[in-house]
């Protein structure tokens, strides 16, 4: 017999969602990104999508914001990709009033695909180096492409960490970045979200108590991180896109 009393006041499946967020967070922890990946695959195993969606509301932003840290250096990064987070704003609110709400499955195929073909090529060696003349212009484009690619797929990672990563910034420096650019492409989608009449923050309460073992593992992943050299993080870097690719295509 199968046992669902609650244990500790909590009911059985919250406790396979705490193991879920540990686990989430752990992946974000080391490579900076993945946390939505799978914490929805796996909860879509026990829950219908749009609960464990609502279970992402507070994790997923509040990891981003704890991968923005230390704030005291994010000064110069703000100023260096400043203008890729207004391109980032303005082509989700362009998608949102040209597409509506993230629903489309082909367009997560498309961009899945991306992801894997990017991160075969980057680990067969090849690389994308952005003159630091070019960045004035092209951030604010790479930004707006990558809000409307969030607009249309709920995902916002290409081509905002191609373009990241060919920046050649230091290990540190990228996973910061990389939490900025997923700050404001969350809170853009969420705005997005509202104009649409789409957005439900759900059970607010489930999802700020997850918020906890997502912390915790994205704690235990950067510890992990720091004691990578910069090629086995590059490569779980690309390991974590090539399966975060798989993933969509599969989904």
């Amino acid at each position: 017999m199968e046992m669902n009393a609650q244990i500790m006041g909590m009911p059985s499946w919250m406790w396979m969602a705490v193991g879920v967020f540990v686990l989430a967070g752990l992946v974000k922890g080391v490579v900076g990104l993945g946390l939505p990946t799978v914490a929805m695959g796996l909860l879509a195993l026990r829950m219908p999508p749009a609960e464990a969606a609502a279970l992402l509301v507070m994790p997923s932003l509040v990891t981003n914001l704890w991968q923005m840290r230390p704030f005291s250096t994010l000064g110069p990064a703000l100023r260096r990709i400043g203008t890729m987070q207004i391109g980032i704003c303005v082509g989700t609110g362009v998608g949102a009033a040209l597409l509506g709400a993230p629903a489309d499955a082909w367009a997560g195929v498309a961009l899945g695909v991306a992801l894997v073909v990017y991160a075969a090529w980057t680990l067969a060696g090849a690389k994308w180096q952005v003159p630091p003349q070019h960045e004035g212009w092209l951030g604010p484009l790479v930004g707006s492409v990558t809000g409307f690619i969030t607009s249309a797929t709920g995902v916002f990672v290409i081509p905002a960490v191609p373009y990241l990563q060919a920046l050649n910034l230091s290990r540190d420096l990228l996973i910061q970045t990389m939490g900025l650019c997923f700050s404001v492409s969350t809170l853009a989608l969420a705005a997005g979200l509202a104009w649409n009449g789409s957005f439900s923050v759900g059970d607010v309460g489930r999802s700020a108590v997850l918020l906890v073992p997502a912390l915790v593992g994205m704690q235990i992943g950067t510890w992990l991180r720091q004691r990578l050299s910069p090629l086995w993080f590059k490569r779980c870097l690309m390991v974590g896109l090539l399966l975060l690719g798989v993933s969509m295509v599969v989904r």
